[in-house]
């Protein structure tokens, strides 16, 4: 089939005019800025710790190093007897104070510290020794139901796997890692809020969840720092790297964080 072809219209040639005169018309005069508005300087963009630039092995090095001279033999603050009281003290921890989990654990580990005399000792009157802790009611349950299971399923020991720890009633990863860490001495690091918070806030292990944390620090920590770090970071978090108003004049690693809002 041949193309269709169209002829093109000829546009008609434009008919010149003279301009026509017009009123020049004063631009309109720019407001003025208020007052206010000329004195609020910008804001500087908030730098990121992810953008901020990651800690050498030194500076991880040097930092652990100030920690270990600072405090060579770090303890937990959780009373407890042996591994299994350890467990119940740190299942009774969630939500709740070590000063306040100590003070009804003492009496309670004096009549049941073992997995047998605790599920003699019954839920009832169970929560009448941990009461004053928060969500007792449901830490009771959780309690005797642990005892409950480590006599029947693990020969009334507490168990040395990180999956078999958190098979237990009211046991999570961050109560395995305290129990291998401190009662078994295995190289684990629980994060906890004051963990999570120093990781992310001096850049050292940045995260968003809790286990992002774990997995980062454990990346950097040399091995001859593991077995203390989860306690030193602890106590960094809860006496100087505060919540709202970190002690930077006194911290040991001010030179070496990278919070950018760091008071010193």
């Amino acid at each position: 089939m041949a193309k269709i072809i169209r002829p093109q219209r000829s546009k008609p040639a434009p008919v010149r005019t003279a301009p026509k005169k017009t009123s020049k018309k004063k631009a309109p005069a720019k407001a003025k800025p208020s007052p206010k508005a000329q004195a609020a300087p910008a804001r500087p963009a908030k730098r990121s710790i992810k953008a901020s630039k990651p800690w050498t092995p030194a500076e991880v090095r040097e930092a652990f190093t100030r920690f270990a001279k600072a405090n060579p033999e770090p303890k937990g603050e959780l009373e407890h007897l042996n591994p299994f009281t350890l467990l119940v003290a740190v299942v009774l921890s969630a939500q709740a104070t070590d000063a306040g989990v100590n003070k009804a654990t003492r009496p309670l580990f004096e009549v049941a510290d073992t997995p047998q005399k605790m599920v003699a000792l019954g839920e009832d009157r169970l929560r009448d020794y941990i009461k004053t802790i928060g969500l007792y009611r449901t830490k009771a349950k959780n309690v005797i139901a642990l005892s409950q299971k480590l006599i029947s399923e693990f020969g009334g020991e507490v168990p040395r796997t990180r999956g078999k720890i958190e098979s237990l009633p009211g046991a999570g990863r961050k109560t395995a890692n305290v129990v291998l860490n401190m009662a078994f001495g295995e190289h684990t690091l629980a994060v906890d809020t004051h963990v999570f918070r120093v990781g992310n806030r001096t850049g050292l292990a940045p995260g968003k969840t809790p286990l992002e944390v774990e997995l980062g620090l454990e990346k950097v920590i040399p091995a001859e720092f593991m077995l203390h770090a989860h306690h030193w970071l602890i106590l960094h978090g809860r006496y100087t790297c505060l919540a709202r108003k970190p002690r930077c004049e006194v911290c040991l690693i001010n030179d070496l964080c990278r919070w950018p809002e760091k008071t010193v």
